[in-house]
């Protein structure tokens, strides 16, 4: 019997040292898998200290009885072997059992079947719900991956703009510095022609012994001050930028980028900007190499209308 019991239980999936222990403290399949069910998060160690501390059972007096079963002195419960009678005890906490001369039908082959059926349909429902317990902490899993995925590649696009960016912005001073080195250049050399032709007229009077004119002697000043003039400039730029939501009036300064526009318009709509057209003239602005210009190099100053997609 307890060997077709052992040879269940680990058809069903049960750990060999546990359902060999819950052969030994039960009597019969139902027992045991009750047993296993009570006692399936203990830690064998645990199991098998227990083993050792056993209840009390009173013997019968020498008068000729036979003990049939075994009875607890606390509920009145009876049981046919010393085995549920352990169970019993572990389950309940009693300690007081002592022998009976009363003997306990047994089970019927029938009520054997549906007792083994209805532990069968447990031992299911709980591999069931395991199933969906594990099912559920994958999911939860996949969604963590996912988030973490998700804000590191954030992460990285954020911080490809803010290179974006200074890239822009490095490029945009070292056009600022070459002008201001090329205006340089162009005033060194006007000055150098307005002070040789002042030596020349110099020159000249000297030979004729006349003095130097008062008008071209203050003239010389104003043609070396003249090529320090800086040209007329719009340094601003007034832009109508119509979005699907309507239009967006903006007055940027003409060295702000049109990747510094774009980013503006995404954080105020939460809309991507992938390119700019402009109708009167016809222009489109799109990818790295144009939103690197500025609204000055782009022909937007002092004013433009542009569509934003």
């Amino acid at each position: 019997m307890s060997q077709s019991v052992l040879e269940q239980l680990l058809e069903m999936g049960f750990d060999k040292e546990r359902a060999e222990l819950a052969v030994k403290k039960s009597d019969g399949l139902p027992d045991a898998m009750d047993w296993l069910e009570k006692n399936q998060d203990t830690p064998m160690e645990d199991l098998l200290a227990e083993e050792e501390a056993a209840p009390t059972v009173a013997k019968l007096e020498a008068d000729g009885s036979v003990a049939m079963s075994l009875v607890c002195n606390e509920c009145n419960k009876k049981f046919r072997s010393q085995r549920e009678a352990e169970f019993h005890a572990e389950k309940s906490g009693h300690t007081d059992f002592a022998e009976s001369t009363e003997e306990i039908a047994p089970l019927t082959a029938e009520e054997k079947q549906q007792r083994l059926a209805e532990l069968r349909q447990k031992v299911q429902a709980k591999r069931a719900n395991q199933s969906i317990a594990d099912k559920e902490d994958q999911k939860r899993n996949e969604q963590i991956r996912q988030k973490a995925t998700k804000e590191s590649q954030e992460m990285k696009e954020e911080l490809q703009r803010k290179e974006q960016i200074k890239e822009a912005a490095k490029k945009r001073q070292e056009k600022l510095d070459d002008l201001e080195a090329k205006n340089r250049i162009k005033a060194k050399i006007e000055a150098d022609k307005a002070e040789r032709k002042r030596k020349a007229e110099e020159a000249k009077a000297a030979r004729e012994g006349r003095a130097v004119p008062a008008a071209a002697a203050a003239a010389t000043p104003a043609a070396v001050a003249a090529p320090a003039r800086p040209a007329a400039s719009h340094n601003e730029a007034r832009l109508r930028l119509q979005t699907p939501g309507g239009n967006i009036m903006k007055t940027l300064p003409a060295e702000t980028t049109l990747f510094e526009v774009a980013q503006m318009l995404e954080a105020e709509t939460g809309s991507a900007v992938t390119k700019f057209a402009q109708n009167f003239p016809r222009k489109v602005f799109e990818g790295s190499l144009d939103f690197g210009k500025t609204l000055k190099e782009a022909g937007l100053v002092p004013s433009a209308a542009l569509i934003v997609q």
